[in-house]
Parts: structure tokens; C-alpha cells; sequence
């Protein structure tokens, strides 16, 4: 699994940001390490950063997200000091926003380019009205071959797939072996890759919205039931009753 070292000039900053990504993905995480302040203060420090990476030198690979110039420069000076090998990538996407992509991509199993890549796209989902939207494909026959499945389901959440549940959705999406793809069939928006944070936040979902599944490949009818039915409940966001 890629292991995450966020750098940051300010502790509570850091912790606060590896908190909020925790939140979006439920269940096991990657590997995390904080290399934040300097001397009780604010700074970054390279030999607290090597001894972070240092702390994962048994994961596949490291991405570094930093919040400023600066804290990039010393993880540069770290990549000097540290003992370990992993390969190590030091992203230049957004701290927030990249750290939690980051966090979901690498708990589904993500290697370090898509891990890397998840961050740094990670502020697709704000811009997506720059963009004309992708033509939706056309509607997928009633019968698929045995290594394809199709489902069309209507979002029931109110807010539709928000943070929370499209972390949800794409650490389930990223748990199978199919290359899985989801359309906003009533915006004409997609499709997009399904596991994914920042795609499917970028899809622009809302509730009452119809969305079609499409998966290919090895499980792919278990992957299109499964995340149907994660649809279907409203990510546990629906009242009882």
C-alpha cells in the first residue's frame, strides 16, 4: 500500500487535514505520518520529514503533500537524509483536497502514479462548470456479456454525491478488479471513472438524479450490484422510516 506524509508549516493544521480525510473514507486507511512545525512553532524541519518517510519504508511508496513552497524544499533536503529506498513523489496538488483524494485512492490499492495523480487533479471537482461536460454514452443494452454489467439507479441522497458518500462510492468502486465508469444520465455529464474521489465529486451528481453504472471486466456484475446498492440506501445519510 502508498503511504501519505503530509508536511506542513503548522501542526494542527496537518493534524486537522489528515482528520477531515480520515472522515471521507471510512474504514482501513493507508499509512500516515505528520512532519509539521518546527521546534513547537511553525517551520518545516527535513530531518523530522526523513525520519517520517523513514517510518514507511515498508509501504510500496510515499506521496508527500506539502502546504507551501517552502515545505517542498525541505522534503527535497529530506529525500538527502532519509535511510529508506521507497520511491517517494512529492505532490504539488492541493493540501485539503489532495490529501483526501490521496487517502482514498491509496486505501483501495492504488499504485504511487494514481495516488500521486488523484492528488494532483484534486480541484477538478471545483472547476468542473469551466468544462463542457462529456456526451454520456449511448444507454447499454438490457443483456451485457458476462464480463460487462450495466445498472441505471436514481441518487436518493438530497445533496447527492457529496464528499462523504462519493468517497464511499469510490473506495467501494476501487475495491474490484473492473474498469468501472459512472454517467449523471440526467445531466448528460460522464462518464467518469468510478473509483475516483475527485472524478466522481467533478460529475456534479445531485439528488433525484439517474446515474448509469457500467463496469468491465473481471467481478463486474458483483461491482455494479454492490455499488447500486450503496446508492439505493443512501449512503446511510437517510432517515429511518
Amino acid at each position: 500500500m502508498i503511504g501519505l506524509v503530509i508536511v506542513s508549516h503548522s501542526e494542527p493544521l496537518a493534524q486537522a487535514t489528515v482528520d477531515l480525510a480520515r472522515q471521507m473514507a471510512q474504514g482501513e486507511h493507508p499509512p500516515i505520518r505528520i512532519a509539521a512545525g518546527a521546534e513547537g512553532g511553525f517551520g518545516t524541519d527535513a530531518a523530522a520529514i526523513a525520519a517520517a518517510l523513514d517510518e514507511l519504508a515498508d509501504t510500496d511508496g510515499v506521496l508527500v503533500m506539502t502546504d507551501l513552497g517552502s515545505a517542498a524544499l525541505s522534503t527535497d533536503l529530506a529525500l538527502d537524509l532519509r535511510e529508506s529506498t521507497q520511491p517517494v513523489r512529492i505532490s504539488d496538488g492541493p493540501l485539503v483536497e489532495g490529501t483526501t483524494a490521496a487517502l482514498v485512492r491509496a486505501a483501495t490499492g492504488g499504485t504511487l502514479d494514481e495516488v500521486a495523480a488523484e492528488a494532483a487533479n484534486a480541484l477538478a471537482a471545483k472547476r468542473r462548470d469551466e468544462d463542457e461536460p462529456e456526451a454520456a454514452p449511448p444507454e447499454p443494452e438490457a443483456s451485457t456479456a458476462p464480463d460487462e454489467a450495466a445498472a441505471e439507479v436514481t441518487i436518493r441522497n438530497p445533496l447527492g454525491l457529496h464528499a462523504r458518500p462519493a468517497a464511499t462510492f469510490a473506495r467501494a468502486a476501487g475495491g474490484f478488479a473492473s474498469d468501472i465508469r459512472i454517467t449523471d444520465v440526467t445531466a448528460g455529464r460522464g462518464p467518469v471513472n468510478a473509483a475516483s474521489l475527485v472524478s466522481v465529486l467533478a460529475l456534479g451528481a445531485v439528488g433525484d438524479h439517474v446515474v448509469r453504472l457500467e463496469a468491465r471486466g473481471p467481478e463486474a456484475a458483483e461491482a455494479v450490484r454492490t455499488l447500486e446498492g450503496l446508492i439505493q440506501e443512501g449512503f446511510g445519510e437517510l432517515p429511518e422510516g
